[in-house]
């Protein structure tokens, strides 16, 4: 298989000639996408790297790094890559560790890698603690919003991704700014691609991160929670109508009635002065209770759903193949 390297480039200058010459030789094309950059570090690359492997690819305008690597990913398999690696320009991810994530897909173990930091009590230390605790909040959202339960770190820009995996994402949908990372998780699990951690250690040197966790959590968390609401609906009710869409349903009724009757009730006692029964207290708090049990039924159905087949391995074609 062919395997490409894509490296969004904005404000990375000083670091972007250091992170080509360490990529491994048997990364058969470099992709340098230059998004806009007001350092010109694309002009800089052309211009100060003989590697025959590079190609140059300026965005007319700055879309972000989403858009930056999708247009990179977009490129390199027009050019006829099977496996597409995106790296950051800056230094803080190690091309010489490039292996990791291209070997699931190689043998057909995965569709899609990323990088997870927090495997090592060791790496984690390293870590700004702001950074730390802004993760655990995201990748905890993402858990809830793509249904990848068993991955962590939705941030990790350290990505590959398998030709036919791409092939079939709606990837003009894809958010193109810093969502990029957990939007693709999102619209991977649309196409029930299997997605496999791997661990790796954070650089941190001179550069300055722009992703700032208090600027943008309450996007964040915006963004996940409607996308959240759309994939319970896609999946379990558009695509599908199981018996964990049937435990939604009576956990809205349950709890809805619950919440309902009781809020009656109570207004009625606090405005009467007469305390309300046992009996109908527990009219009130017995949906609730079924309710949740229904709601913790349906969600340990939704971890165990977790694509597990390859899109690479299954069986027949599709349109988005050919």
């Amino acid at each position: 298989m062919k395997i490409a390297a894509v490296i969004p480039s904005y404000n990375v200058k000083p670091f972007i000639l250091d992170v080509l010459a360490r990529i491994p030789d048997y990364c058969d094309r470099i992709y340098v996408v230059d998004d806009k950059c007001p350092m010109e570090s694309g002009r800089h690359v052309e211009a100060h790297t003989s590697d025959p492997r590079v190609t140059v690819i300026f965005n007319a305008e700055n879309q972000g790094v989403g858009g930056a690597v999708l247009a990179g990913f977009r490129r390199a398999f027009e050019d006829g890559a099977d496996i597409c690696v995106k790296i950051d320009g800056d230094g803080q991810m190690d091309p010489g560790i490039m292996s990791r994530f291209t070997a699931p897909i190689l043998n057909g173990d995965a569709d899609y890698t990323k990088g997870n930091r927090f495997y090592s009590v060791y790496t984690v230390r390293q870590m700004p603690a702001i950074r730390l605790f802004g993760n655990a909040a995201l990748s905890f959202l993402t858990k809830l919003s793509s249904g990848y339960w068993s991955l962590f770190d939705p941030t990790n820009g350290y990505i590959a991704i398998h030709r036919k995996a791409f092939l079939r994402l709606q990837s003009q949908h894809i958010s193109k700014r810093y969502f990029f990372e957990s939007d693709m998780l999102i619209h991977l699990r649309d196409i029930d691609a299997v997605i496999k951690n791997i661990p790796m250690e954070a650089v941190y040197g001179d550069e300055e991160s722009g992703l700032h966790i208090r600027k943008i959590f309450a996007t964040f968390l915006f963004k996940n929670i409607r996308m959240f609401l759309r994939r319970v609906v896609y999946q379990y009710f558009l695509r599908d109508f199981n018996v964990a869409s049937l435990n939604i349903v009576l956990f809205l009724l349950l709890t809805g009635f619950g919440v309902i009757f009781g809020g009656i009730k109570w207004s009625q006692s606090l405005y009467s002065g007469v305390p309300t029964p046992a009996g109908t207290v527990m009219v009130a708090v017995l949906p609730i209770i079924l309710g949740f049990q229904s709601l913790i039924f349906a969600v340990s159905i939704d971890v165990q759903s977790e694509p597990k087949v390859p899109l690479q391995n299954s069986s027949g074609s599709t349109p988005w193949d050919e």
